[in-house]
């Protein structure tokens, strides 16, 4: 059932409904753009959101408690959430709809601000060239849909300039591409141009449609085995279904 409905000026109408154990944040449309289990609000509900953090497969589980992540486009607040009390690191969000973090904050858990976690109500593009954001992200989370959920709303070559930008020397950037096939070819070739084709690895697509794209800043690969090894650290680490993403994520380049 329908929870909260507000609106803020030109931004789309933010409304919640309740699907059973589930809890979702939708924009105007029956789109769904975040989801919560009502009884483990701190885990990752969405399969494409689990893949989100694929990240941490490049890190070494004893520095992630040192880490910076940033979300750009706060949606649910899962990523920001799941860093901030399961991984237990710094995390940012940026949002521009103010709409989107009250109804965040009174129905999807999410924490106030505090020491290791802040929400800041910005256009993302403008604020990540904000030159205090400069090399200190590890890890950087784009899922920038609007209302309609069609295409990425920044997605140029300049942007994922701007994202690299941001990204330590091991940082990552990962990316939900949604739509059409033509425009995830489009997509990928504008992030390539950024960070250079060495540097991106991709998932299969989900049932939905989600397909994860991440970007490393300094490329590296995996040595024989070395993937399978880590999934199984993540999953019994922070549980993160990672059985089947030793098949289904790879680099792109050949």
């Amino acid at each position: 059932m329908a929870r909260k409905k507000t609106t803020t000026g030109e931004l789309p109408e933010v409304s919640v409904s309740d699907d059973g154990e589930v809890r979702h944040l939708h924009l105007g449309t029956p789109w769904i753009q975040g989801s919560m289990r009502i009884d483990a609000p701190f885990d990752l509900e969405l399969e494409y959101i689990q893949r989100m953090m694929a990240w941490l497969l490049f890190m070494e589980p004893a520095s992630v408690g040192q880490r910076h992540a940033m979300q750009l486009g706060l949606g649910a607040g899962a990523i920001t959430k799941f860093c901030h009390k399961k991984l237990r690191l710094c995390a940012t969000a940026i949002e521009l709809n103010p709409q989107v973090l009250a109804v965040c904050r009174a129905w999807f858990k999410l924490p106030p601000d505090g020491p290791k976690l802040r929400v800041v109500l910005a256009d993302a593009a403008q604020e990540i060239r904000n030159p205090m954001w400069r090399g200190t992200v590890d890890a950087l989370a784009v899922d920038l849909y609007d209302h309609e959920a069609a295409a990425p709303v920044l997605d140029s070559a300049d942007f994922y300039a701007d994202c690299r930008a941001l990204l330590s020397e091991d940082g990552c950037m990962t990316v939900n591409l949604f739509g059409r096939s033509s425009s995830f070819a489009q997509s990928v070739e504008k992030m390539a141009a950024a960070f250079g084709e060495d540097a991106l690895w991709a998932f299969k697509p989900t049932r939905e449609g989600n397909t994860v794209v991440l970007a490393q800043r300094t490329p590296t690969r995996f040595k024989r085995g070395e993937l399978a090894a880590r999934c199984e650290d993540l999953h019994q680490r922070w549980g993160l279904p990672t059985a089947k993403w030793v098949r289904g994520f790879k680099p792109l380049a050949a």
